[in-house]
């Protein structure tokens, strides 16, 4: 039978990379309209592949706008090929909410245009989480192309005994935790492989004799895949006649110029019945190591900061807020949601949430950022004062002067938290500058803080002085005024899931509560844990629960970094510099019953950043793995603060750490030593708790055995463990010959791009104050069964509040929207339908043995059924008793759609 070579015209189209968007926007537009061009004038070009990303329709025609129709035709006709995802994202950066709003949103818009391609497309994304086949599944999609993960060897090779991560084909099977296997196209030459094809037989003979036999090293059949394109590559638009050439050159090959469904569909008939099967997250393990892009983990810390807080605040923030005021009749705002996660997911392509690209490109992220989190802080305040304004406060009328205020649990499970709110104790308008007078003149009277049961709690208030405000009513122009504000900052206790309390500051005394969490010269404890602060600043942390003691945790250490922003090197034969031989300052910062906390500060000197060998290899472009550079001799003293909190009924001690960062090419980290006799341990990923192992394979030859997380990263042994979650840190590495220590990296300053020129990146140094947050989280157990990775995702979730007034209203002072139980299941989504109708909730079964949840049956929790996660419903749920059962396998995605 004779060849048949698929040539698949493409450009891979980085958003924003070596230079900013508008640029790469200019030469898109170029790109569509000489693709057009060329189907105009050329019948035998048959079509060409947008990357599989939707947004580049959305730039193109913000300049193009008068092409839209003829777009959409082409699109039609299958010239174009587009989709699923709206943008082309790194999976490991971005969270399983995130994922899977960007193939909603790919998927609706390709609609919109058309047609799209089914088809799981990866070309250059910085490895590929393990669910995603889960995810695609669910989709509708049974294959996914992809060009990073796996490393084939060749049929005439065997696959090593441990090698998970290796394939003989191009062509295997990829699976997920769950066992859902989907069929995977590795692009083993890699997706330029066909690219530029030469149209003279002299050159077109030695470019087809190279390239077949390179795809057939790798192909399981004669059906061969080249990937005509590479990145921001023009169209070849004389490709038509170097397919004739190649087709005069080799008359027993057929030559054509194809498209993904025409390959799919010819490939699957052919495959052989013993493709290697994958299994979970494509990280390039079977490598030295070098390559795998993993430091873009830690660039740009402050983007990844501020990406997590976005996502947060529309996974747990406007989205659940919004789904429960619409509960009580407000509208849901799917086109305000929509924008708000579109401006997010601009920031999703994998070379710009990776930060691993130009200056420019990073700082216009961080605007992206801003501007998301600005709609949905609008949303979320919009909801909870609909919500507070639906609450019968009028309760509190019968106690002095009642200043009522609402706190709300947006995540999954019952929440204890220490709370801060603010509060208008009195507003006067008119003549400005007279209110702010008067309102200096008055005595914030003596207040007590009550539940909604009239139990008094204890709290600390802060008098905030005068401040200016101002009310947007819906019906009348601005109002401004002037306020008297008081902070109130306490431990709300046993929130419901996605629900809320109510609380009120009234006039009276106060009883005088002198309860602390201080137990000693620098040590502090709860019903759960003890902290003790040893002279250096680190901590030994007990757990009661278990008995274990983990000693010196939370210090630091600063190594010089010769890399860039896509890779970590560590100057040869230097060392590294630690905060453990210090004598650190310690203060007691906080001493209340509900909340004790230390200030630490340590001093350590440094080099002010690298030599001038490394300035002169940096500008020659010697590759940094050669590079023999080293630190400067010019130090500076680097000054870290610390603050070590624990709140009363606290499961974690939560840590913030900040510092000036005045040192060029370096790292820092804070280490946790564990001291857990366990060769394997567990990090938060897409949709899953992958395990992981301490060591990697016997291949791996650098030093750095850093990995991806995204909430936490834990150790345990069966019996006892511990966990470190964090907000926005992606990067930790186990280091197995250091106690199992876990290294969190909380800041990493390079000075250029890297990959393949030389491209400056001074903000990359990341000069300035920073500032990271972690809690460690000790267990009894393993860490699913003990519940702490419930504990690890409700931390990267701020609790909310809104302050209101005395009124009548029909909703509860405390109310849960849903009442739900089920081991090892995390609520990941909340969210109304893109109809804005049916009620969509999702979850993840995290462990590793099949559960059950259930459901209590309500007024709002009814005609339940089973979606997809991409919102189409596959099967109704009926109730036993008034609850819903369902059946959770191992590592399932779950979505129930509740229909109004």
């Amino acid at each position: 039978m004779s060849k048949n070579v698929h040539i698949i015209s493409h450009s891979h189209w980085d958003r924003e990379w070596y230079l900013p968007f508008e640029q790469h926007r200019m030469r898109l537009v170029e790109l569509i309209d000489k693709c057009m061009e060329v189907f105009e004038k050329d019948d035998s070009f048959k079509s060409f592949f947008l990357d599989g990303q939707t947004i580049v329709l959305d730039d193109y025609l913000e300049i193009r706008l008068e092409n839209k129709e003829k777009l959409i035709k082409y699109i039609k006709e299958g010239k174009f090929i587009i989709g699923p995802w709206y943008i082309l994202q790194d999976e490991f950066y971005t969270s399983g909410e995130a994922n899977i709003r960007n193939l909603l949103v790919g998927m609706k818009e390709a609609e919109k245009y058309g047609a799209m391609c089914k088809m799981g497309y990866f070309p250059d994304a910085f490895g590929n989480a393990g669910q995603m086949p889960q995810i695609l599944k669910q989709a509708g999609m049974d294959t996914v192309t992809f060009g990073r993960g796996v490393r084939p060897v060749g049929f005439d090779n065997e696959i090593q005994e441990n090698g998970n991560y290796e394939s003989p084909y191009s062509e295997m099977m990829w699976e997920s935790p769950d066992g859902t296997k989907i069929f995977g196209i590795l692009f083993a030459n890699w997706y330029n492989n066909g690219n530029e094809v030469p149209t003279d037989k002299k050159s077109a003979k030695e470019y087809w004799d190279d390239r077949l036999k390179k795809v057939a090293t790798f192909a399981s059949t004669d059906e061969y895949l080249l990937m005509n394109g590479c990145d921001h590559q023009p169209v070849q638009a004389d490709l038509g006649k170097a397919i004739e050439v190649a087709s005069e050159l080799y008359p027993d090959i057929n030559f054509k110029h194809s498209n993904f469904p025409d390959y799919i569909k010819a490939i699957k008939e052919k495959v052989p019945n013993d493709l290697a099967v994958v299994k979970g997250e494509l990280t390039s393990q079977d490598t030295d190591g070098w390559s795998t892009l993993i430091n873009c983990a830690s660039s740009h810390i402050y983007l990844k900061q501020m990406n997590r807080k976005c996502e947060s605040a529309l996974e747990n923030g406007a989205e659940p807020v919004r789904v429960l005021s619409s509960v009580l009749g407000q509208n849901y705002p799917s086109d305000e949601l929509e924008y708000s996660w579109k401006k997010l997911m601009q920031n999703h392509p994998h070379d710009s949430i990776c930060c691993c690209s130009v200056d420019e490109v990073q700082d216009e992220m961080a605007t992206r950022f801003n501007k998301s989190k600005q709609v949905a802080d609008y949303l979320v305040s919009e909801g909870t004062r609909y919500i507070a304004d639906k609450i019968n406060t009028k309760e509190y009328e019968k106690y002095k002067n009642a200043l009522p205020f609402v706190v709300f649990n947006t995540t999954g499970r019952k929440r204890t938290s220490v709370v801060s709110v603010e509060i208008d104790v009195t507003r006067k308008s008119g003549w400005l500058k007279k209110c702010a007078y008067d309102l200096d003149e008055i005595n914030v009277p003596n207040y007590k803080l009550i539940d909604s049961a009239g139990n008094s709690i204890p709290f600390k208030i802060e008098d905030l002085g005068v401040r200016f405000g101002y009310d947007l009513p819906k019906d009348k122009f601005r109002q401004p005024y002037m306020a008297r504000r008081v902070r109130v900052t306490f431990e709300a206790e046993n929130i419901s899931a996605v629900g809320y309390k109510t609380y009120a500051l009234v006039e009276g005394d106060a009883e005088k509560v002198t309860d602390t969490l201080v137990s000693g010269e620098n040590c502090m404890e709860n019903d759960a844990i003890r902290v003790e602060i040893n002279k250096n600043g680190s901590l030994n942390v007990t757990d009661k629960a278990s008995g274990r003691t983990y000693k010196g945790v939370a210090y630091y250490e600063e190594t010089g970094d010769l890399g860039n922003e896509y890779m970590y090197k560590m100057p040869e034969g230097s060392k590294a510099i630690t905060t453990q031989d210090t004598v650190a300052k310690i203060e007691l910062a906080e001493d209340e019953p509900y909340r004790a906390m230390y200030k630490i500060t340590n001093t350590i000197t440094v080099p002010k950043s690298g030599d001038d060998n490394f300035e002169d290899e940096k500008r020659h472009m010697v590759f940094f793995k050669e590079r023999v550079g080293g630190r400067s001799n010019d130090t500076v003293e680097m000054k870290i603060e610390t603050f070590v909190s624990l709140d009363k009924n606290g499961k974690g001690v939560k840590i913030k750490t900040r510092f000036d960062n005045e040192v060029k090419d370096h790292r820092v980290r804070i280490m946790v030593p564990t001291g857990i006799n366990s060769d394997v341990h567990k990090a938060d990923s897409v949709f899953e708790v992958v395990t992981r192992n301490n060591r990697h394979n016997a291949g791996w030859n650098n030093p750095s055995g850093c990995e991806h997380e995204q909430g936490f990263v834990s150790i345990d042994d069966g019996e006892k463990g511990i966990a470190v979650a964090n907000i926005g840190l992606y990067e930790y590495e186990m280091l197995p010959d250091l106690d199992n220590t876990i290294a969190v990296t909380i800041l990493r300053a390079v000075g250029e791009m890297g990959d393949w020129g030389v491209l400056p990146t001074p903000k990359a140094q990341c000069l300035g104050i920073s500032e990271t947050e972690i809690e460690i989280v000790p267990f009894k157990g393993d860490l699913i069964s003990s519940g702490a990775y419930e504990e690890c995702y409700q931390f990267k979730t701020d609790i909310i509040t809104a302050a209101t007034d005395c009124h009548n209203g029909a909703m509860p002072l405390d109310y849960s929207m849903i009442n739900w139980q089920g081991d090892g299941l995390t609520l990941t989504g909340i969210k109304q339908k893109g109809n804005g109708e049916d009620i969509i909730l999702r979850w993840v079964n995290v462990s590793d043995k099949p559960t059950t949840l259930t459901i209590q049956k309500s007024d709002v929790i009814d005609n339940l059924y089973i979606s997809n996660i991409i919102e189409k419903k596959i099967k109704e749920i009926d109730s036993d008793n008034g609850y819903f059962n369902i059946e959770a396998k191992t590592y399932e995605i779950m979505t129930v759609g509740i229909a109004k």
